[in-house]
């Protein structure tokens, strides 16, 4: 047990004395061009420092929650909100109010990468879709198209055999 104080007491000491690391550098690279290849991400792979004036706003408003997410024209996501993210539970998250409530917060998050046309998708066939494309519209953005995307089953899954008795 002493034995491992004194080594530790040692290390520490030791440690003290080491001093700052070097870095060997190549040959022609200074360290700004190391910092700026290798420090700074590029704004396309951060969504926060994409500027775009475009979107789309898909909504998708189903019987227990609303959940609203902006897009750039690429489909990236640049910011999103839903009922329970706002704090709401149970059956308050499929109300028009808290739909309303939920694209103002996605828009306000979007506000920064600077949107100012939108094409709105809509999905689902909760309570909240009138109330949260009306949320969109009063937010000042401008409103290119309104599309339902509501996915309806064309013929159905095949029928079971008939019983034989």
């Amino acid at each position: 047990m002493e034995r491992n104080l004194v080594r530790s007491k040692m290390e520490l000491q030791n440690f003290d004395k080491m001093g700052k690391k070097r870095v060997i550098k190549k040959t022609g690279e200074t360290e700004d061009n190391q910092k700026d290849s290798v420090g700074q991400s590029s704004p396309a792979s951060s969504a926060k420092g994409i500027k775009t004036a475009k979107g789309m706003v898909y909504i998708q408003a189903t019987y227990n929650n609303t959940i609203i997410t902006i897009t750039d024209d690429k489909g990236n996501a640049i910011a999103w909100s839903s009922a329970g993210s706002l704090g709401f539970s149970g059956a308050k998250k499929a109300t028009p109010f808290v739909a309303a409530r939920v694209a103002e917060t996605a828009i306000f998050k979007a506000r920064k990468s600077g949107i100012h046309e939108v094409a709105v998708l809509v999905s689902g066939v909760g309570s909240g879709r009138d109330s949260a494309i009306r949320a969109v519209a009063n937010q000042g953005l401008n409103i290119i198209s309104i599309k339902d995307i509501t996915p309806l089953p064309h013929n159905g899954p095949r029928p079971k055999k008939v019983r034989r008795v």
